[in-house]
C-alpha cells in the first residue's frame, strides 16, 4: 500500500465507524472497496490487516449496537468478504468472531438495518467474495445462511433476488468443485450434505404451483449451466430435467420466458448439449408455447451446431408462422416456396394472431431479425405492400393484419432491414422486379417517414451494388439499369425534400452508389443526363450543417470520378465555374459548423492518397493552403484530420509507416526542405502542445513517424557541428507555456532534425496514453476527497476537482 494512503487510513476509518459523520456517497464507497479488492488480490490480506489494524477495529465497531448507517453497514459486509476470500485471513477472522457476528443471526439478520434492501445486498455480496474455500463452505453450512439465501430469492428487490440466486451458483460450485472433484458422484443424492440441501430446495420449487417460485428455480439453473462447467452439472440435470419437462403438462406453462432461456443454456453446455432428453424437451416446448414465446427458443435452436435436423425444421417453422400467416392474409400461399408451404397449412397461425397491434408488431419483428437463413423474400415483399395499404387482403384476419400493420414504421424499418440483408441470396427474375418496385413504391410515397426513407435508400443501394452476381446467380444488370433512370428522378426530388433528413439520407445513398458504381458507363451516362450533380453541388449552401457535410461527400466522390460537370443553363455561361477544389476550400475556411469542415478534411486526404488531378498539379501548393487553414480551425476533429492529411503528404515523399528502413539521404533532403515550404513542422510542433489530446497524440505519432525516417547512420555527425536550434527550442517553450501566438519563423532542416532527435517523443506519447484524470482517479485522491468532505483534513490538502 502506498505509504501516503497508510498514513490517511486510520483517520478514514474513524469517520466510516463515527454514525455521526455525513455518510460518503456510494460512488466512494464502491471506489474504495475496489481499491482494497486490488490490493488483496495482489498481496495477502492478512498482512494488510496485521499492518492495518484500523481495518479490523472499523469491523469490530460495526458490531456495537448503534444508529450506523445501510451504507456504512452493507461497506462493511462487503469488505469483510474481500479480505475473507482468502483462507488464512479467514481463519484469522474467525478467531474473534467477526464473520458470524457479521453474517450470522447475532449480526445485521436479527436487527433492524436487515430492512434496508442496501444491506441485504450487502450480506449477499460479502459472503459471494468470501466463498472460495472450504473453511467458507463449512461456515456457510454452520451458520444457517443457506436458508437465509433461500428465502432472499423471493425477495421484493429485484437485485437482492438476482443475487440471491447467484449465490446459490457459486455455494454449488464450491461444494462440488475442487480436488474432489473426479470422485463426485453424478447422483445427487450421493453429493455433500450443502449441496444436497441446494438440489432439494430446487426440486421443491420446480413442483410448486406459485410462479414466482418455479422461477427462481429456473434462473438458479440457467445460471449454473451457463457459468459452470464442472462434471457434477451433469449429475444435476439428470436429477431435475424430468420436474423441468414436466412444467409443460400445466396450462398455461409457468414461466415460459424462464424456460426457453434454461433450455438454450443447457444446450449450449458442452457437457449437456449429448442428451437426447434435452432435444425432446426442446420439441415439446416449441409445440406447448406460443410463436411469441418459443420464437427465442427457435433461433437460438437454429444457431446450435449440434442439433437433431428434426428439431431444426420444427424450429424453422415456428419462425414461419408469423410470415405464412402474412402470405395467408394476402393470398400469396399457393405461390410460397419450401418451408413456408408447411407453415402456411399450420391453422394454428391463423388462430394465434395476437390481438394487440403492440403484440402483433413484436411478433413480426421478432421473426424479421431471426430470419437470416430462410430468405423468404416473398414474404417480406407482403409484409411492405401491408404496411403501406398496396396489399389486396384475402380474408377477414387479413383485413385485420392490414389494419394493424399500415404505415406502422417499425415493421417497415424491420423489414427494409431484412430486404437489404436478403440482397445477397437473390432470387428469381419476377421476384427481383418485385423487390425493386416495392422499393420505388416507398421511395416515391409522400407517407414515407424519413426513417423509413433511410432504410429504403440502404435497402435499394444494397440491391444495386448485388447486380453485380458471381456466375450462376440471377443477373440484375440490365432490371437494375431500366430502375435506375427512375431512381435518379426520385433522388432529384428527394434531394429538394423540406426534411433534412430525406435530403441527408439522399446524399449518403448518392456518395455510396457513386464510390461502388462510378466508374460503370451505364451509371456514369444516368447520372451526367439527370440534374442530381448539380443539385449536390447546390447543397454545399444547405442551411442544415448535417446536409451541408454530406454534400461534401458527395461532391468528393462525383469530382474523383469526374462526374461533376460544369452547369449547361445560359445564365450559367458567363459566370466563371468554380473548381471542386476551390468549392471545398471556401466550406473548409467560410462554414461556421464543424460537421461540413471535418468532411472536407476526410475528403481531401482522401484526393490526396489517391492522386487526384487538380491536387496532383501542385501537391504542394494543395497541402500548403489545406494545413494553413486546418491548423487556425477551433474544431479539434479538424485539426486531427489536417495531421491525418500531413501524414499522407510524408508518406508520398518518404514512404509509407512501418519498420521499414530509414529513407534515403537525398530524398530525405528533398523531403524536409517539402516539409518546411509548406509549413508542415510549425503545424505539427504547434499541436504537440494542443490543449486537445487527440491533436497532441496526432502529432506525437507523425513526429515520431518522421524521426524515424530521418534517423542518420551512427557516425554520420560529429559532435559539435549540430545547427543552432536555440530558437527553435525557445519557441516550442514558449508554446508549451501556451504563448501560442509567436511563429517559428524560417526553418532550417537540419534545425529541425536536431531539434526532433532531442526531444522525448516516446515519453511524451505514454503522458498523453494516460487517462486526463488519473491523479484524480489515484486511491490517496479518493481517500483525501473523503476525508476533506468532513473537515478532517485542511484546506490546501483536499484534492478537490
Amino acid at each position: 500500500m502506498d505509504p501516503e494512503c497508510a498514513r490517511l487510513l486510520p483517520a478514514l476509518c474513524d469517520v466510516l465507524a463515527d454514525p455521526r459523520q455525513p455518510v460518503a456517497d456510494d460512488t466512494c464507497l464502491e471506489k474504495l472497496l475496489d481499491w482494497f479488492k486490488a490490493v488483496t488480490e495482489a498481496g495477502s490480506s492478512l498482512l494488510l490487516l496485521q499492518d492495518h489494524p484500523c481495518l479490523v477495529e472499523l469491523l469490530f465497531h460495526v458490531l456495537k449496537p448503534q444508529d450506523l448507517s445501510s451504507r456504512i453497514l452493507s461497506f462493511a459486509l462487503r469488505l469483510a468478504g474481500i479480505f475473507a476470500a482468502q483462507e488464512n485471513c479467514f481463519q484469522y477472522l474467525q478467531q474473534g468472531e467477526l464473520l458470524p457476528g457479521l453474517f450470522g443471526e447475532p449480526g445485521p439478520l436479527g436487527a433492524a438495518a436487515w430492512a434496508a434492501p442496501s444491506v441485504r445486498s450487502g450480506w449477499i455480496q460479502g459472503l459471494h467474495s468470501l466463498a472460495q474455500h472450504p473453511s467458507a463452505l463449512r461456515f456457510l453450512a454452520d451458520s444457517g445462511a443457506v436458508d437465509t439465501i433461500f428465502s432472499l430469492q423471493g425477495d421484493p428487490s429485484l437485485f437482492v433476488a438476482s443475487a440471491a440466486g447467484q449465490l446459490l451458483v457459486r455455494v454449488l460450485d464450491l461444494a462440488l468443485c475442487g480436488p474432489a472433484e473426479g470422485r463426485i458422484s453424478l447422483q445427487a443424492w450421493d453429493w455433500p450434505a450443502c449441496a444436497r440441501k441446494i438440489v432439494c430446495h430446487l426440486e421443491d420449487c420446480l413442483r410448486s404451483k406459485a410462479t414466482p417460485r418455479v422461477m427462481q428455480a429456473l434462473h438458479v439453473l440457467t445460471t449454473a449451466f451457463g457459468h459452470c462447467h464442472g462434471l457434477w452439472t451433469q449429475g444435476l440435470w439428470v436429477q431435475l430435467s424430468p420436474l423441468v419437462a414436466r412444467l409443460l403438462e400445466k396450462d398455461p406453462v409457468p414461466a415460459p420466458h424462464a424456460l426457453v432461456d434454461l433450455l438454450l443454456s443447457v444446450a449450449r453446455s458442452s457437457m449437456l448439449s449429448s442428451d437426447p432428453g434435452l432435444w425432446e424437451t426442446a420439441a415439446q416446448t416449441l409445440s406447448h408455447l406460443s410463436p411469441t414465446q418459443a420464437g427465442p427458443l427457435a433461433a437460438g435452436i437454429l444457431k446450435l451446431q449440434d442439433c437433431p435436423q428434426a428439431l431444426r425444421i420444427q424450429a424453422f417453422g415456428v419462425l414461419l408462422q408469423p410470415l405464412a400467416f402474412v402470405l395467408e392474409a394476402t393470398a400469396q400461399a399457393p405461390g410460397m416456396p419450401g418451408l413456408l408451404e408447411g407453415a402456411a397449412g399450420d391453422l394454428m397461425a391463423m388462430d394465434t394472431l395476437p390481438p394487440s397491434k403492440s403484440a402483433c408488431v413484436g411478433l413480426l419483428c421478432s421473426a424479421l431479425a431471426h430470419l437470416e437463413l430462410l430468405q423468404p423474400l416473398v414474404a417480406v415483399v407482403a409484409i411492405l405492400r401491408l404496411c403501406n395499404g398496396s396489399a389486396a387482403p384475402s380474408s377477414e384476419a387479413g383485413g385485420r393484419l392490414c389494419a394493424m400493420l399500415g404505415g406502422c414504421v417499425r415493421v417497415q424499418r424491420a423489414a427494409l432491414d431484412f430486404l437489404g440483408v436478403l440482397s445477397q441470396g437473390l432470387g428469381p427474375q419476377e421476384l427481383v422486379t418485385q423487390v425493386f418496385a416495392i422499393l420505388l413504391e416507398y421511395l416515391v410515397s409522400p407517407d414515407s417517414s424519413p426513417t423509413v426513407l433511410k432504410k429504403a435508400f440502404q435497402a435499394t443501394l444494397r440491391w444495386l451494388l448485388s447486380s453485380a452476381a458471381p456466375p450462376g446467380c440471377c443477373d440484375l444488370e440490365p432490371y437494375a439499369q431500366l430502375v435506375l433512370g427512375e431512381l435518379l428522378s426520385v433522388l432529384r426530388k428527394r434531394l429538394c425534400s423540406p426534411c433534412w433528413e430525406v435530403r441527408d439520407s439522399g446524399l449518403e445513398f448518392l456518395t455510396q452508389m457513386t464510390r461502388h458504381r462510378g466508374g460503370q458507363a451505364g451509371f456514369r451516362q444516368a447520372l451526367l443526363a439527370s440534374e442530381v450533380p448539380e443539385l449536390t453541388r447546390q447543397l454545399l449552401q444547405d442551411p442544415e450543417s448535417y446536409v451541408r457535410a454530406s454534400a461534401v461527400a458527395a461532391v468528393g466522390q462525383l469530382s474523383s470520378w469526374g462526374l461533376l460537370a460544369a452547369p449547361s443553363s445560359p445564365e450559367h455561361a458567363a459566370t466563371p465555374q468554380k473548381t471542386p477544389l476551390e468549392e471545398l476550400l471556401l466550406v473548409l475556411t467560410t462554414d461556421s459548423e464543424g460537421f461540413p469542415r471535418r468532411a472536407v478534411m476526410r475528403v481531401f486526404t482522401e484526393w490526396l492518397r489517391d492522386g487526384y488531378a487538380d491536387v496532383a498539379e501542385d501537391p504542394e501548393r494543395f497541402v500548403a493552403r489545406v494545413l494553413q487553414a486546418a491548423s487556425g480551425d477551433l474544431d479539434w476533429e479538424v485539426r486531427v484530420q489536417g495531421l491525418e492529411l500531413a501524414l499522407a503528404f510524408l508518406e508520398q515523399l518518404l514512404g509509407p509507416c512501418g519498420p521499414s528502413a530509414a529513407a534515403p539521404p537525398g530524398a530525405l533532403a528533398q523531403a524536409l526542405q517539402a516539409l518546411c515550404r509548406v509549413q508542415l513542422f510549425e503545424f505539427a510542433f504547434r499541436s504537440l502542445f494542443d490543449c486537445d489530446r487527440p491533436v497532441a497524440q496526432k502529432s506525437c505519432d507523425l513526429l515520431l513517424f518522421l524521426r524515424a525516417k530521418a534517423t542518420p547512420p551512427s557516425n554520420s555527425q560529429e559532435v559539435g557541428d549540430g545547427p543552432d536550434v536555440t530558437s527553435v527550442e525557445a519557441a516550442l517553450r514558449r508554446w508549451q507555456a501556451g504563448e501560442q501566438g509567436q511563429p517559428l519563423g524560417e526553418l532550417a532542416p537540419e534545425a529541425v532534425l536536431a531539434v526532433l532527435r532531442s526531444m522525448d517523443l516516446e515519453a511524451l506519447q505514454d503522458t498523453l496514453a494516460e487517462s486526463s484524470d488519473h491523479v484524480e482517479r489515484s486511491p490517496q485522491s479518493l481517500l483525501q476527497d473523503m476525508l476533506a468532505t468532513v473537515g478532517v483534513l485542511g484546506d490546501n490538502e483536499a484534492d478537490c476537482y
